[in-house]
């Protein structure tokens, strides 16, 4: 699976040389807490996934490069407001202080906004028309919004020590988690020009691999968020890692007839399976 990791990093490379004219200059708070969100690194697989769709496609990779800022820019805020006092509580992110122990959580909470708000403005200032840039636009709020992962962070709250169903589960981790992840699928999809039946395979692949994420992602952070409705403590270990295989596998047969053996996208899934962290 060194391929998918060399792939990975080819990808978040391009996005990080791309990522600084995304992002405001100036040294005001909360435009130095912004860049502080955003340069927390992580795998990048969100803007991965859009450069690479957007090739599989037809398109150059560089042209997703606005849209794929925009995800990271929602999962950005994300995880600012995921951290604050009011929600998961949480002073480190990825091994640094997060972006309210540095800044306050004033300044957080705004940055986290501002970044809400110039992931719409990356799509509208693509080079994009004005259809695509409206079909962009669109299909982002959708996830990001109150039917996408704003649902699913407000079912994580309410199901936080309840009993829940695999169903419920699903729902739950397909808006909060998933949602994001689809839409870096579906918007290289839009700035490659894929056909219908393309983006219908490419959102199927996506459902399955949202799924999967959340799954590997449990297993590894077993007993760090005691009460929180998760696959292990669902379904047990050997449940959990009996659900990623079929969620693997549905994400390989979704993809397989765009992009078989061997290509990034296919083998994504089955390097899900094996990571570490």
């Amino acid at each position: 699976m060194s391929d998918v990791q060399a792939a990975l990093r080819e990808y978040a490379n391009a996005f990080e040389a791309a990522l600084p004219r995304f992002l405001p200059r100036g040294d005001e708070p909360v435009k130095q807490a912004m860049r502080y969100g955003m340069e927390a690194g992580g795998k990048r697989i969100r803007p991965a996934l859009a450069l690479a769709f957007c090739a599989l496609f037809g398109g150059k990779k560089e042209q997703a490069l606005p849209f794929a800022a925009a995800v990271e820019m929602i999962h950005g805020y994300s995880l600012i407001h995921d951290d604050l006092p009011c929600m998961d509580d949480d002073d480190l992110r990825r091994g640094r202080p997060s972006c309210h122990k540095k800044f306050g959580e004033a300044t957080a909470l705004l940055a986290g906004d501002a970044l809400l708000t110039e992931a719409f403005a990356c799509v509208a200032n693509s080079d994009f028309t004005p259809q695509v840039k409206c079909r962009a636009i669109s299909v982002l709020a959708k996830a990001s919004g109150v039917n996408g992962m704003i649902a699913g962070q407000q079912l994580d709250m309410l199901y936080e020590n309840k009993q829940i169903t695999r169903a419920q589960l699903e729902e739950m981790n397909r808006k909060k988690t998933g949602a994001l992840l689809s839409v870096a699928c579906l918007l290289g999809c839009v700035a490659g020009n894929a056909g219908i039946s393309q983006t219908v395979r490419a959102a199927r692949y996506a459902d399955a691999l949202g799924l999967l994420f959340q799954v590997t992602d449990d297993i590894l952070d077993t007993g760090e968020e005691p009460g929180k409705a998760t696959w292990v403590s669902l379904l047990g270990p050997d449940g959990a890692r009996a659900a990623a295989l079929e969620y693997a596998g549905v994400a390989q047969k979704a993809i397989a007839p765009h992009a078989g053996k061997g290509h990034f996208l296919y083998n994504l899934p089955g390097w899900l399976l094996i990571r570490n962290s």
